[in-house]
């Protein structure tokens, strides 16, 4: 029985965790890896012309600007063992240009390692997590964020493969020729044919299939025909925040039945009602600013700061929500399909408690505070997630070798 604790509603600010169940937890992560399935830091490099020498990840970012909250001291307190870093790319302009900018994307990624070669790794197999985190560096993947970058060609999509990417969210916030997005109004209603091939490709290569940022028919359609497990590699749960964004009850169930995980988002408007209201508010003053100012320029920021000022509840969320999304997972889908796919770097703002890359054990030490035995905080952290990695991989081998 879990003792569950009162909403992020009902009090100012996520429990203290206790010393010791911290400590017990950073025993954990010495023997997983803590696995977070989505991190933008390469959008921030691509913000400063994908000039490396701009961000130095063995320092402190946090005085930045923008700020970036990922850097080395911090996954390290944060017991990071991998880390997909996502290589996303606006869905507009689409065609060529998206191609291209998702190979720039994906090039930033193996710059990054090679500069920091004492601290990253690239990793292509869940054995090759397994190895880098016992050698005690952080495990580094790429995962695709949105169908578009590979422009209707399942050729682009073996060769992002070749290139490292382990994971492709069908969608990012616009529908692609061949599945919709949650974002955009449906137009397919799931997935055309050649959706249903690309997701068939994805599993012959053993690539993971991300459902996050599709609407619900697409994620049924996925479910449907992927014979691997799929993830949702950055979303929370619909019955506890009412966003497309969210995976329903019914396809938490569909996940589980498939074998797959769904990695809890920390990104506030994904966790309460009152977030997600505030942010829909926030999405429509910057269109209004848009209108009025080039997107970059001081006085669009300006005027995006003196708003977000005087709407605080745009980021009212705490730790305490993200444990009760796991908490729903595990209740609706099981244990076995839950995991950690923060969205840092790629979103304004953070829930109290979780703030930036060191973060991640005070969430596992409330999990622990709730009644999570330490093998199911393994799970969680990581162990869910290499689960699935390695079912894709046979899955894979199968079909490459013609059995079913």
């Amino acid at each position: 029985m879990i003792a569950i604790s009162g909403s992020a509603a009902d009090q100012t600010s996520p429990p203290k965790p206790n010393a010791a169940t911290l400590a017990e937890v950073r025993q954990l992560l010495r023997e997983v890896p803590l696995i977070d399935g989505h991190n933008d830091l390469p959008w921030q490099y691509r913000k400063r012309t994908n000039d490396l020498t701009a961000i130095d990840l063995a320092r402190d970012t946090s005085k930045l600007t923008p700020t970036v909250i990922t850097d080395i001291p911090r996954l390290r307190a944060g017991g990071v063992g991998a880390q997909f870093w996502s290589v996303y790319v606006p869905p507009i302009p689409a065609g060529p240009p998206a191609v291209q900018a998702v190979l720039e994307q994906i090039d930033v990624v193996h710059r990054m390692v090679a500069r920091y070669p004492e601290t990253f790794e690239l990793a292509l197999t869940a054995a090759d997590i397994e190895r880098i985190h016992r050698q005690g560096k952080i495990a580094s993947l790429i995962g695709m964020e949105g169908g578009h970058s590979i422009n209707d060609s399942l050729a682009v999509l073996r060769m992002t493969y070749g290139l490292g990417a382990r994971y492709m969210t069908l969608t990012h916030t616009k529908n692609t020729d061949w599945a919709d997005a949650a974002g955009d109004k449906p137009k397919h209603h799931g997935l055309t044919r050649f959706g249903e091939e690309v997701v068939r490709e994805m599993n012959h290569l053993g690539m993971l299939v991300d459902l996050s940022h599709v609407t619900d028919e697409t994620m049924r359609a996925a479910l449907k025909v992927s014979q691997a497990p799929v993830i949702f590699s950055h979303s929370s749960a619909r019955a506890l925040c009412d966003s497309p964004r969210n995976v329903p009850d019914d396809v938490l169930e569909m996940t589980a039945r498939n074998g797959g995980v769904v990695m809890v988002c920390f990104l506030p408007g994904y966790l309460t009602e009152r977030a997600r209201i505030a942010m829909a508010a926030s999405e429509a003053e910057k269109a209004r600013l848009r209108k009025l100012y080039p997107e970059n320029s001081p006085r669009y920021q300006k005027a995006l700061d003196a708003w977000r000022r005087k709407h605080p509840s745009l980021h009212e969320s705490s730790l305490t929500d993200v444990a009760d999304h796991i908490d729903h997972m595990r209740k609706v889908a099981g244990i076995e399909h839950v995991g950690i796919g923060s969205d840092f770097d790629g979103f304004d703002g953070a829930p109290d408690g979780l703030e930036d890359v060191s973060c991640y054990p005070a969430l596992l030490a409330e999990l622990m505070r709730r009644g999570y035995t330490p093998e199911e905080v393994k799970q969680v952290a990581g162990l869910n997630l290499l689960r699935v990695f390695r079912e894709v991989e046979k899955v894979s081998a199968q079909l490459k070798s013609g059995k079913k």
